[in-house]
């Protein structure tokens, strides 16, 4: 077709819409750029490589000067905490060794005050008292029993925390379990890792240790109690024994019940029994009668 005034037509040109341009080129040309040099291997250049190098050699320096400076602290300290640590070790030492004085000298004591009681008493008051001591943990006995070893199994690792995990270890309520289980089997005397056990005596656990009457035992745990023959028996087939063979498949811990023959099991310390007093009543305030007068 012609125009009118007999010139060409130019061609028709169509301009993509916004929506066409940004789903053709999501990118902007900076990112794209940005991108290609990054796939190139090419980092920051001019200026802004060397204000970045400039702030990580400033950081380096300044982490470098932190671990200087707690190095030579650490460094500083350390005599004082060894020489802190030595006193500590030093004091607990002498403790013990005062501990172990007083109670020899506290049994020698009982002894005399044992030889003056009986010859004070006659022979039948002397054996009642002896077996009364006997019954209640004052005095050693001999005799024969069972023995029941218990012992900590090995202790897994959580696989999260990286933690040792504890339902492995010997708990104070397992050794209380067998301990009234010995007692109601018709145990006479029972001593957990030597420590005589009385009326008024406690098993307790304190953080990752166990207290027997507050003195401190260890794994493996060794039960033994003197009674009658059946003893052992008894104990292995009740309630605490399947308890303590379960425990033993299930985590691994040690358990073994054995008859002991003329074993002898010292006397618990003496215990310091407190005596429950009425307290004094209180005044009687004086009463206040109303006068006999008027209103």
């Amino acid at each position: 077709m012609t125009p009118p005034d007999g010139g060409s037509t130019p061609p028709r040109t169509f301009t993509p819409d916004f929506l066409t341009e940004l789903f053709r080129n999501p990118l902007d040309p900076g990112y794209a750029e940005a991108a290609a040099r990054k796939a190139r291997g090419e980092g920051p250049s001019g200026p802004r490589r060397r204000l970045l190098s400039g702030i990580s050699a400033l950081t380096l320096a300044g982490v470098g000067f932190l671990l200087v400076v707690a190095y030579q602290q650490t460094v500083a300290d350390e005599p004082a905490r060894a020489q802190a640590r030595d006193t500590l070790i030093e004091q607990v030492q002498n403790r013990r060794d005062d501990t172990a004085d007083l109670q020899a000298h506290a049994d020698q004591l009982r002894t005399e005050v044992a030889d003056l009681r009986e010859q004070q008493l006659g022979g039948a008051a002397v054996a009642r008292l002896r077996e009364q001591e006997a019954e209640t943990g004052l005095a050693a006995v001999r005799g024969s029993g069972a023995r029941i070893t218990v012992g900590d199994g090995p202790a897994p690792i959580d696989p999260v925390t990286g933690e040792r995990r504890s339902e492995s270890r010997v708990r104070d309520t397992d050794l209380q379990l067998a301990t009234n289980a010995l007692w109601a089997a018709g145990a006479e005397a029972i001593a957990v890792n030597g420590q005589r056990l009385t009326s008024t005596s406690t098993i307790r656990q304190a953080g990752q240790a166990i207290l027997v009457d507050f003195r401190p035992v260890t794994t493996p745990y060794q039960v033994v109690a003197i009674g009658p023959d059946s003893l052992v028996e008894d104990f292995r087939d009740g309630t605490a024994g399947r308890f303590f063979r379960a425990l033993n498949s299930k985590y691994g811990m040690s358990y073994d019940v054995a008859e002991v023959h003329d074993v002898t099991l010292d006397a618990a310390t003496e215990p310091q029994l407190r005596q429950a007093v009425p307290s004094a009543p209180p005044s009687a305030a004086p009463s206040s009668s109303p006068s006999k007068g008027g209103r």
